[in-house]
């Protein structure tokens, strides 16, 4: 640790790559693995970004949302993915970035020599800031959302994603943002239309039985440094690669903490009218 702030400071985690650390929550920006690396693996390659453009409808934009700007590891690793292979892909890219705060980012601005990541992206980094978008190519743009995302996603102007990475503060720091409330909202706002997955670095079955609870079918995510699996949730079974099965419901059962996260209520064993729904989740099923 050798550089300090009132709000964060860079350290160095267990891979030797430089990051982020929130002082007031304690928690760290990709930790164990670094920015780049958690950020390709958990998003970039487990989303299939790339074939999914390319796959689509060119007619239309490729829409990600990327929840939790953050210090903008996740966004990078977006933009250099489509950079790179934004001449060979018909559609156009927009990547929309949401936060209730710039502070992680400017000060990863004025540390952009100790994390790497950034010194490629800092004009883009600060036109985002001043302008609210940045554009990197006629393919390719990056635009900002400045506020509370659970009010933020009601505007009727925002386009609807096919891909969103999640990596708000844990549900501890930001509780809000993982409620059976909001996540029903955001399932309400994709609706069926077009696929869309939503990539997230938890492995929590309190949140997985939240998101299925709000309408997601949920799949074991990819792997991350220590954790042998992350977490993944779709508007429609077939994106998932994992998908928890029945006999995942035993864990739910056996939990102590198995109970939706609600904006009222606390943590504990799910209750029997939660288990029925569960049950009754056409994940869980017989085809």
């Amino acid at each position: 640790m050798n550089q300090n702030s009132a709000a964060f400071e860079i350290i160095s985690v267990k891979s030797g790559a430089r990051s982020l650390r929130c002082c007031a929550t304690g928690e760290t920006f990709h930790p164990v693995v670094g920015p780049m690396i958690e950020a390709r693996i958990l998003h970039v390659r487990q989303q299939r970004l790339l074939e999914r453009a390319a796959a689509a409808n060119p007619a239309a934009p490729f829409v990600i949302w990327d929840v939790g700007l953050g210090a903008a590891a996740n966004a990078i690793a977006v933009l250099e993915a489509f950079a790179a292979a934004a001449p060979a892909l018909p559609r156009r890219i927009e990547l929309h970035s949401f936060d209730s705060t710039l502070q992680p980012l400017e000060f990863a601005l004025q540390h952009a020599q100790d994390l790497e990541y950034l010194v490629p992206y800092v004009g883009a980094a600060r036109a985002l800031i001043a302008t609210g978008r940045a554009e990197l190519s006629e393919s390719l743009e990056w635009r900002l959302h400045f506020g509370d995302f659970r009010e933020l996603i009601e505007e009727a102007a925002l386009p609807t994603p096919e891909a969103i990475l999640y990596d708000p503060y844990s549900a501890k720091s930001n509780p809000g943002m993982w409620t059976l409330e909001h996540f029903k909202q955001v399932r309400i706002r994709l609706g069926s239309d077009a696929p869309c997955m939503l990539t997230n670095y938890t492995r929590s079955t309190a949140v997985r039985v939240t998101l299925l609870l709000a309408g997601f079918f949920v799949g074991h995510g990819a792997g991350v440094g220590e954790k042998d699996q992350t977490t993944a949730a779709v508007n429609r079974l077939e994106l998932l690669e994992s998908p928890l099965d029945v006999a995942w419901l035993e864990r739910v059962r056996a939990s102590t903490c198995g109970a939706p996260l609600r904006a009222r209520g606390e943590p504990g064993r799910i209750a029997k009218a939660d288990w029925d729904a569960l049950l009754a989740h056409p994940q869980f099923q017989e085809p």
